[in-house]
């Protein structure tokens, strides 16, 4: 066959992967020949055997992915971060794993200046970096005390914390506010700006909206239900972790009556939340990451089970947690994530990945509903088709559907949920997570959004812990 003959007949095309690709290709009338292949799995062949013969295995997996669908969120509160999680003075929490201040990454260690800044505990930002070397400051991550929090996830004593409660199976969950976008602590800056609006968000925002979320609960009014929230945004183009519009909306709409409806507020400061609320896309996540954190929390503690229940990242190590293995870290160096980038930034700027806002994908949303929200992939890289693989592959690394989590372009199927260990390591597939990159050097905020994956050591190390436990079962 000459060049010519190839360019001039209709393409015969050869497709490996999800059947998406085929579907679309035959759809234009092209002729599709399947390959059934998948990457290599992973992980020692003892270690497989043992937890996939482990009689424990499918009960405990099923009672792990009922507790999650059972699991609800209601918004019962406001109240900073002392009073709720009894955060001392002199403490700071963090995103994803444990760390040591010599250790922190850029967009970690600007957070942690700006908090103690914010607190008052320096001055200035070198009195703060002499602070936290020497070990003056505490560090402990936001999942060792039922919290979460965005990129870098910093939250310090007198920053006010949403309160979430799981009226199932009776849990709480709690995050920070969101500071909305630009310059902001979460992403590592800490400039005069930062230090201002976490001023304002202190002094009027977490007051106001305390009064707000408050007042009608302790009236007799139902609590706001944030899992129904979450639920609908799915079927309005969001998909929970990078795009957050029509949630964060919903969430405003609920709550604006009881806003407008505070006393002893000058109306200036009552407008201004308002407006910061409408004006911030991602008002919504600080919401959806304690919702997600209280179904994964609803799991844990589950001998036999091989579902993550953490996933969470501090800027220089990704680690996870499973439902058999309770609150055991596994850990690996964290990922750059790949997508597009904020003004003169590039690839170089970008910090490893870093946030416990994977607790959405954990749960089941975010990455692995892209599917739902087409839009993302002008924000995070990628195509249309990208997105809709993705969320089919991801099905092949979960236990189960949920139901209340629908996915409209797919005939309303319920989003992949209940990452399994061993079918990650049989499999050879990651899990997707969509995120926010931060700039590697601390005090630049962010430079882009973008596409990451765990480091599959995560999972070999789950798998090993896992199939220790089983062995000592």
């Amino acid at each position: 066959m000459t060049l010519a003959d190839l360019l001039s007949a209709p393409p015969a095309i050869v497709a490996a992967g999800v059947d998406v690709f085929s579907d679309a290709l035959r759809a234009q009338g092209a002729e599709v020949y399947d390959v059934d292949w998948r990457p290599p799995g992973f992980g020692d062949p003892a270690e497989l055997a043992a937890l996939a013969l482990d009689p424990r295995r499918a009960a405990a997996n099923r009672t792990a992915v009922e507790r999650i669908m059972a699991a609800g969120s209601q918004l019962v509160d406001v109240r900073p971060a002392r009073e709720v999680l009894g955060l001392p003075d002199r403490m700071l929490l963090h995103a994803g794993p444990p760390i040591a201040w010599a250790d922190a990454s850029g967009p970690l260690r600007g957070a942690l200046i700006g908090a103690c800044l914010f607190e008052g505990w320096a001055d200035t930002a070198e009195e703060a970096e002499r602070i936290l070397a020497a070990g003056e400051i505490t560090l402990d991550p936001c999942h060792h005390h039922r919290a979460v929090g965005p990129m870098a996830g910093v939250t310090s004593p007198s920053m006010w914390m949403w309160c979430l409660q799981d009226p199932v199976h009776g849990g709480q969950a709690f995050s920070n506010l969101n500071e909305g976008l630009g310059k902001v602590l979460r992403m590592g800056a800490y400039n005069d700006e930062v230090i201002t609006r976490l001023r304002w968000m202190r002094d009027v925002l977490g007051p106001v909206l305390a009064k707000a979320v408050r007042g009608p609960v302790d009236a007799g009014a139902d609590p706001v239900d944030v899992k129904s929230i979450l639920a609908q945004m799915l079927q309005m183009g969001d998909e929970g972790h990078n795009r957050n519009r029509a949630g964060s909306l919903m969430a405003l709409r609920e709550l604006s009556p009881a806003i407008v409806a505070v006393e002893g507020v000058p109306s200036s400061d009552i407008a201004a939340v308002l407006e910061f609320a409408g004006g911030n896309e991602h008002f919504f996540l600080n919401l959806g990451m304690p919702t997600a954190k209280l179904a994964m929390d609803s799991a844990r503690g589950i001998p036999g089970s091989s579902m993550v229940t953490v996933m969470a990242r501090n800027g220089t190590e990704f680690g996870i947690q499973t439902a058999g293995t309770g609150d055991r870290w596994f850990t690996g160096p964290a990922n750059t994530p790949v997508g597009l980038f904020l003004g003169d930034y590039g690839p170089e700027d970008a910090n490893p990945d870093i946030g416990d806002s994977a607790i959405m994908e954990t749960y089941g949303v975010g990455g692995f509903t892209m599917a739902a929200a087409p839009a993302i992939v002008r924000f995070v890289g990628g195509s249309v088709p990208d997105a809709l693989a993705t969320t089919e592959r991801m099905y092949q690394l979960t236990l189960a559907e949920n139901p209340a989590m629908q996915v409209p372009i797919l005939g309303f199927r319920g989003s992949p949920t209940g990452i399994d260990v061993l079918k990650v390591a049989r499999s050879g597939w990651l899990p997707q997570i969509n995120t926010g990159m931060a700039g590697r050097v601390a005090g630049t905020g962010q430079v882009g959004a973008g596409l990451v994956q765990p480091p599959q050591q995560c999972f070999e190390q789950a798998l090993r812990a896992l199939a220790e436990e089983t062995r000592a079962a």
